[in-house]
């Protein structure tokens, strides 16, 4: 995998200089982009980040004290601690971070609907090993259904036969 990353770096005349552990941390994250299709199958987003993600996916890019203010309503949340969460999620490749003023505004990288289907899909192949019969059946025998729920799965159901 490292001798295809240095090709393609060599073949376009560029020369790396390792300068930090960052960067070689790095290095591992693009050489997994190239071994996997998605960048979610590769981080798992922790319940704190997701709480980020779904604050920026529904309010824009936002400053940290806006994050911080909305996650403060809820939970025990330290400014700092909302501060380095976002900046490892910025490292990580979650978040975009850009520059205005004093503050910095900070940009959900990765998309609400993708996010959701890879960690749907993770769950579902470790909990319930790859059937999302066994998902759904688990799900409606746990919780009371609605009529309107159960003419949704219907109507689903339907629509999923039609376009095999």
């Amino acid at each position: 995998m490292f001798k295809f990353i240095y090709e393609k770096i060599r073949s376009k005349r560029l020369y790396l200089r390792i300068f930090s552990y960052t960067f070689v941390t790095k290095i591992f994250v693009v050489a997994n982009l190239l071994a996997h299709n998605s960048y979610l199958e590769m981080i798992k987003p922790t319940d704190s980040e997701l709480e980020i993600l779904a604050y920026l996916w529904h309010n824009g890019p936002s400053t940290v004290r806006q994050v911080h203010e909305h996650l403060a309503q809820t939970k025990d949340a330290g400014y700092t601690t909302t501060l380095k969460l976002m900046q490892i999620m910025h490292e990580k490749g979650l978040l975009s971070r850009t520059e205005e003023s004093r503050s910095h505004l900070y940009t959900a990288l990765v998309d609400e609907e993708e996010t959701q289907q890879s960690l749907l899909g993770r769950f579902v192949e470790t909990t319930f090993r790859g059937s999302a019969a066994r998902l759904v059946m688990q799900a409606l025998g746990n919780h009371e259904t609605s009529a309107e729920e159960l003419d949704e799965i219907r109507q689903l159901l339907n629509n999923l036969e039609t376009n095999r």
